[in-house]
């Protein structure tokens, strides 16, 4: 894995973990977050995201996200990243529920990942949320149609197959890369079309 560079890696990124299936995408993004030394990364989980996480990898959330995170609880609406004050380059939600996602979308801040995510948009900053739930009703796809409106980037977690994974966690890499493709921060995690 290849750090972000300096000058990539001024703003801290803000990373929510929710409880939707799919945590094998969040360990592998927080193990680039952890390889950039010069990255400030803060964490927040729901506590159905860190249930998903224990059955999942059998993590607790300090575990998945590394030493140097730093950890806000979900209910904690006095953190940095409750204010636009504070300068995030952006969140990504990974993975997101349809119930954040709904949240988010109606402007219902219930904790502190529906009020960050509420900052990023009226700041204008990314928000990236990577959906995972299939089949989609009709309240989702509403619900996907308004967070986008509102300037929401939405990630769904469909992984690609052109590049033919050797396994899950190779697949789980291929798809973070093109998350930080769309946060701007350099990396070697996936091979593009072409190459």
């Amino acid at each position: 894995m290849t750090p972000a560079s300096r000058s990539e890696t001024k703003s801290p990124l803000v990373v929510a973990v929710t409880g939707a299936s799919g945590m094998l995408y969040a360990r592998e993004l927080f193990a680039y977050l952890d390889s950039c030394p010069d990255l400030e990364v803060h964490a927040v989980a729901s506590e159905a995201g860190e249930q998903v996480l224990r059955l999942e990898l059998g993590l607790d959330l300090k575990e998945l996200v590394g030493p140097r995170a730093i950890v806000h609880r979900s209910n904690d609406f006095a953190a940095p990243l409750a204010s636009g004050s504070f300068r995030a380059r952006g969140m990504v939600i990974i993975p997101c529920t349809m119930g954040t996602l709904g949240a988010i979308a109606q402007g219902q801040s219930r904790n502190l990942i529906h009020r960050a995510a509420e900052v990023m948009l009226k700041e204008r900053r990314p928000l990236l949320l990577v959906v995972r739930e299939t089949p989609l009703s009709l309240v989702h796809l509403r619900n996907l149609l308004a967070a986008a409106e509102a300037g929401a980037t939405i990630f769904p977690a469909m992984p690609g197959f052109y590049h033919k994974p050797r396994d899950l966690t190779e697949l789980a890499r291929n798809f973070v890369g093109r998350l930080l493709d769309h946060l701007g921060l350099e990396h070697d995690l996936c091979k593009r079309w072409g190459e």
